[in-house]
């Protein structure tokens, strides 16, 4: 049996590779140099041999002028393929490359260089045209699966706290399960559009396409892999403490999620800026309203139904939720300090038109909460304030997230320039993405 298992292995493994698609091992320049003079040529060496199509490799300048000759297959070794390149000037440079394999299947890619001055991000090469709608829409869907994921922990650990009724049990494993899968699948879809956009690929292309200078050479990119990798730990944590029992396992799925949230800092504008208070502080931000929303759909969707543990858990929560709304509302006020050069950019750009409709829906939020917190609370036990609550909170958590929506557009939107004569002390280029995932 062991040798037929080491033949079956062996004839599934034979053809995968006889058929295998190349795959890009080497490039001149390499992806993301910065040269201090012009390259005479373009080379792509791959693990086999190739054919070259007749756009095997055009290198464009930042206005979309190809700047390359004719590919052709090197004599010494069919591996590899070049392109002669005219006298480049200091500029930035997109090198996109087709090439058909073996297995009859098109393989493509592109990577940047710089001529004397830093190459671009593989999200700013020529050809890419920016965020779009659907981008927007997975965005916010994955703020919503960090709600459900890191929100519903939260909620878990910090105001239910003990023992559960089995079906309450059964619902919060249900919400949190829902949030770290949604995590992992959206994630991924949201890396494949910006991809998409970068590559200027059409999506069903991906399987071939070349991924890993988006993967490796952006921040984006390499905070996808880390919380992808993340994620799915948390996603067995939560697996180990539902089929276990022990709860310290929560607290370490907890404290893992919200450390991930980091990774969506780390990729954002706020990044960009001198030292590490604004990526805290946008961290904070997106943190405490994970843990503010994802409160208020776990009390709906997990306790509602449980008339012992309801008063309770809404008590508890009306606690820490306005502590919550402010860590929200102090950081955003914080970034959009940072973030615009001048007041009237709040009104006179559309990000800040933008960013005060959020900031007029936060508000919303916030005097919904405080309703909540000081009138509805110490009148819990009258019947008619009980019965009309959960369309109150129903309310407030459609508010919320309308909140997460505009956080998903604003996150992606261009914030304005700052001028060339202004020096904004502990700030760098862009002002951030992430603002507002307020």
């Amino acid at each position: 049996m062991r040798r037929l298992g080491v033949l079956i292995l062996l004839a599934l493994a034979l053809p995968g590779t006889a058929w295998a698609h190349a795959t890009l091992e080497q490039t001149s320049p390499k992806i993301g140099q910065r040269l201090a003079v012009s390259p005479r040529m373009v080379t792509l060496t791959f693990d086999q041999s190739v054919r070259v199509l007749s756009n095997g490799i055009q290198v464009f300048d930042a206005k979309g002028r190809i700047v390359s000759g004719p590919p052709r297959a090197s004599l010494s070794d069919p591996r590899v393929i070049v392109a002669p390149l005219r006298r480049l000037p200091k500029g930035a440079y997109t090198v996109r490359w087709a090439t058909i394999s073996n297995d009859s299947h098109v393989g493509r890619g592109v990577f940047t260089f710089g001529v004397r001055v830093k190459a671009p991000p593989i999200n700013q090469a020529y050809g890419a045209s920016g965020p779009t709608t659907s981008e927007h829409i997975v965005r916010w869907l994955y703020f919503v699966s960090l709600a459900l994921l890191t929100g519903g922990l939260g909620f878990r650990l910090l105001v239910l706290r003990g023992p559960l009724a089995p079906a309450t049990e059964r619902r919060f494993y249900r919400v949190t399960g829902i949030g770290v899968v949604a995590a992992l699948e959206v994630g991924i879809v949201a890396f494949l559009l910006r991809a998409e956009d970068a590559l200027q690929l059409p999506f069903t292309a991906f399987l071939y396409g070349d991924l890993s200078p988006f993967a490796h050479t952006t921040r984006l990119g390499q905070a996808f892999v880390a919380m992808e990798l993340g994620f799915a730990v948390v996603a067995a944590l939560l697996f180990l403490a539902w089929l276990t029992g022990r709860g310290g396992l929560l607290w370490l799925a907890f404290v893992l999620s919200l450390g991930l949230g980091s990774g969506l800092s780390l990729a954002s504008h706020q990044s960009d800026d001198r030292g590490w208070l604004p990526s805290f502080a946008d961290w904070v931000h997106l943190s405490a309203a994970t843990l503010w929303i994802g409160g208020l759909l776990s009390l709906g969707l997990v306790v509602w139904n449980d008339r012992q543990l309801r008063r309770t858990a809404f008590w508890r929560f009306s606690e820490i939720a306005g502590p919550l709304v402010a860590l929200v509302v102090a950081a955003g006020v914080y970034m959009s300090f940072k973030r615009f050069p001048a007041p009237h950019d709040l009104w006179d750009v559309g990000y800040g038109q933008l960013l005060l409709v959020k900031l007029g829906l936060v508000s919303l939020a916030l005097s919904w909460g405080a309703f909540h917190h000081l009138v509805v609370r110490p009148r819990l036990d009258r019947p008619a304030v009980a019965r009309h609550l959960p369309r109150s909170l129903a309310g407030e958590a459609t508010v919320a997230v309308a909140i997460l929506l505009l956080a998903a557009i604003l996150v992606d939107s261009k914030p304005p320039a700052k001028p060339s004569n202004t020096v904004l002390q502990g700030s760098g280029s862009a002002l951030p993405s992430a603002v507002v995932r307020k």
